[in-house]
């Protein structure tokens, strides 16, 4: 695969990924909302509870359809022949962890590394919104409403 196509067929992959993302993250912005209005103030543990086991579900389902995704990239492509392996790299490059133990050739070396930096812009989301969150809920459940 020449350096122009890994360039933009990554950039293609990377935006699929990144709107999926930002649309998982809306979804659950209103769940959010929704589920924060249905507790009243005694039951503010559960409140908590549940809004944050549904952001965090949210992320992490996020997260695992964006690896699916660069994994069964990396088979389509022919990157890699064996599913078990590309799923590994996925997750290992979309994490930024690298291991090394499996890699790809150099014809496809700049479309992995788009995965980390996949992995990197949608991990910073995550945190973000999760921080949001946190900066919501953790007054009011302290000091309560």
């Amino acid at each position: 695969m020449t350096l122009a196509m890994q360039l933009i067929t990554a950039s293609i992959l990377l935006m699929v990924c990144s709107g999926i993302h930002l649309g998982l993250l809306v979804v659950a912005a209103g769940v959010l909302r929704w589920a924060g209005s249905y507790f009243p103030i005694p039951h503010r543990g559960n409140h908590w509870g549940m809004l944050t086991a549904i952001a965090f579900t949210t992320v992490i389902f996020a997260h695992t359809i964006q690896v699916w995704l660069w994994a069964v990239s990396f088979m389509v492509l022919g990157a890699l022949t064996q599913f078990t392996d590309a799923l590994y790299f996925a997750l290992v490059t979309y994490t930024t962890l690298g291991y090394g133990d499996v890699t790809v050739s150099e014809g496809f070396r700049l479309f992995a590394a788009m995965a980390a930096v996949t992995g990197l812009l949608n991990f910073g989301l995550s945190t973000a919104f999760l921080v949001g969150l946190m900066t919501k809920i953790l007054p009011t459940d302290i000091k309560g409403r």
